[in-house]
C-alpha cells in the first residue's frame, strides 16, 4: 500500500512538473511584447528621431584644436608638455597625447609628474583637466 502511495505522488508531481514547463515558454511570450514593431530598421530609426551624427576620427597627424563631444576619459601621470600638448602615461603604460587651447577648463596648471583625469574628445583635445 505504502508503495502505491509513493508511486502516485510520484505520478503526481511529475504531471504538475511538465504542466509548468508546458506553460513556461507561452508565458514568458506574452511578457516580452514590444509596443510597436518596425518593418525596417529605417522605421525604427525614424521613429527615434532626430540621431546626431558620429564626429570621424581625425587623421593620423592631425588633432582637434577646440572642444568637443566627449570620447572617453583618460588618467595618468603627465610625462611631458611641449607647447599645447601634454603626453600622459595612463595607468595601463600607454602613452597618450593630449592637445590644450583656450576651451581647455583646468583645475590648475599641470606639472610634469603630476595625476591628472582628462575628458578627450576623438582629436585628442582635452575638454577639461583635473
Amino acid at each position: 500500500m505504502k508503495n502505491r502511495l509513493q508511486a502516485s505522488m510520484i505520478a503526481i508531481v511529475a504531471m504538475i512538473a511538465a504542466a509548468a514547463l508546458a506553460a513556461a515558454p507561452a508565458t514568458a511570450k506574452d511578457s516580452k511584447k514590444t509596443p510597436a514593431s518596425h518593418k525596417s530598421a529605417a522605421a525604427a530609426a525614424a521613429s527615434m528621431g532626430h540621431v546626431p551624427a558620429v564626429q570621424e576620427a581625425p587623421k593620423r597627424g592631425q588633432h582637434d584644436e577646440k572642444p568637443g563631444p566627449a570620447w572617453r576619459t583618460v588618467g595618468g601621470t603627465v610625462k611631458e608638455i611641449k607647447d599645447n600638448a601634454y603626453t600622459v602615461e595612463d595607468f595601463e603604460g600607454n602613452q597618450v597625447k593630449l592637445y590644450v587651447g583656450q576651451g581647455t577648463k583646468y583645475i590648475k596648471q599641470k606639472q610634469i609628474g603630476d595625476t591628472v583625469r582628462a575628458e578627450i574628445t576623438r582629436g585628442g583635445f582635452a575638454n577639461s583637466i583635473q
